[in-house]
């Protein structure tokens, strides 16, 4: 549960950020927007060493082996400083760039160069942070995540407020100010994982100690879940690529419905992280049976949260999107949004539990074959032809909605039949 409640604070984040930055303009909004897109991207390299570390901490903390996780820990701390210098080079000098080649309109790339320079400044915390908080996940710990998530995210809106519009004796620096509020908390969370990791009672350490055959099973782990990761991130840019093609207007009214959706989804990713966890714990003990059940639990309480929340999406869809922004076209768009992903928020859950205890037990191979094949053939490539057709942005959404189904029928199935169980790590 701390795990689920984690992820609900970072959407409450999200959704803070929209609403300062959409009054700045619907521009701005689209910018944010499309930077998490890019940030999709960035979390491939994450999940190189973010996924086949989580199973292997998983494994030794079942195995009762503190030591090895921690010194693993050590050497996934100095990859993701190595990896995050060459995404803050890309990201600085190739903002503009990648704005430019999504297709935004001329403001939007204007706006989004701002924000998305200074934002990659701040990629080795980011990077830090996501590895410090998937590990004390991996090895039973999200209670203090959640504690450090509380303060991290109070200190972003306040600086929101500060740096966005200008407040005690600073100057409003507009979506920039967004940028440097989101970089600062980021650095305090690093601080905060530091400064735990250092007592001796912490579930994990950092032993400085390097060894490279534990770097190697994470890297066999790892490398079909980064591809999973960035065949979806690329096939996510497809999609949005299509959408922010009908307008600015359609494409912010997309961003704005799916921040708002993340009140119901980001929890789903708190229970598949506590699904991975338990799982990969539990094999790790060598107790198929209850690693199987755990994910079972977790899946029966990600999916009567996600739905009972998708019930609110559907019921108030404009009453939750007033809050972002007050342009009539924009809400129409995220409505319409809300009405429909509210609709699948049952086979949601379903799939990133699931999905997530396969990764758990080190089945990525298995994620990524269902994942390329579902994304492309039941959502981009129907989208484009319902684009092309000359379909309304509705019929998009609808389209998205069944992929969601499928794949959530799809995990069921693998998941019964219990042959993930037996991977090998």
């Amino acid at each position: 549960m701390p795990a689920a409640l984690k992820h609900l604070v970072d959407i409450s984040q999200i959704l803070i950020d929209m609403l300062m930055v959409g009054m700045i303009s619907v521009s701005a909004i689209a910018a944010v927007g499309m930077s998490m897109q890019f940030m999709m991207i960035i979390n491939v390299l994450m999940t190189l060493y973010v996924v086949g570390g989580n199973t292997l901490i998983s494994r030794f903390i079942g195995q009762r082996r503190k030591r090895r996780a921690s010194a693993l820990l050590y050497s996934l701390a100095i990859l993701a400083i190595i990896l995050s210098v060459f995404v803050t080079i890309g990201g600085y000098f190739g903002s503009e760039y990648l704005y430019s080649i999504m297709g935004a309109e001329a403001d939007v790339v204007h706006q989004g160069t701002l924000y998305f320079k200074i934002l990659s400044l701040g990629i080795v915390f980011i990077f830090i942070d996501t590895l410090l908080y998937n590990a004390l996940s991996a090895a039973g710990d999200t209670t203090h995540s959640l504690y450090i998530k509380l303060v991290s995210a109070a200190i972003n809106a306040f600086l929101n407020y500060v740096f966005i519009f200008g407040h005690y004796g600073f100057s409003a620096m507009g979506i920039e100010g967004s940028a440097y509020a989101t970089v600062v908390a980021y650095i305090f969370s690093v601080i905060a994982y530091i400064v735990l990791i250092k007592k001796p009672h912490s579930k994990l350490n950092v032993i400085p100690i390097i060894r490279f055959k534990d770097i190697k099973r994470v890297f066999s782990v790892g490398w079909s879940a980064a591809l999973d990761r960035g065949i979806s991130s690329i096939s996510f840019l497809f999609f949005v690529a299509i959408i922010a093609a009908y307008g600015t207007a359609e494409f912010a009214g997309y961003q704005v419905g799916l921040r708002v959706e993340g009140i119901a989804f980001m929890p789903g990713f708190g229970f598949a992280i506590a699904a991975m966890a338990l799982v990969g714990q539990n094999l790790g003990a060598k107790d198929k049976e209850k690693a199987y059940n755990m994910g079972i639990i977790s899946g029966r309480v990600a999916y009567v949260f996600m739905g009972s929340v998708g019930a609110l999406l559907i019921i108030f869809p404009e009453f939750l999107v007033g809050f972002f922004t007050k342009d009539g076209a924009t809400i129409a768009v995220a409505s319409e949004y809300l009405i429909l992903v509210g609709l699948a928020q049952i086979p949601l859950a379903i799939m990133f539990v699931y999905s997530g205890a396969l990764r758990g037990a080190g089945a990525t191979k298995t994620t990524l074959f269902v994942n390329l094949f579902s994304l492309w053939f039941f959502r981009v490539i129907p989208s484009y032809i319902a684009y092309e057709m000359g379909y309304e942005i509705v019929v998009i959404f609808m389209i998205m909605n069944i992929e969601t189904l499928i794949k959530g029928i799809v995990y069921i199935y693998i998941y019964k039949k219990r042959v993930w169980l037996d991977t090998k790590v």
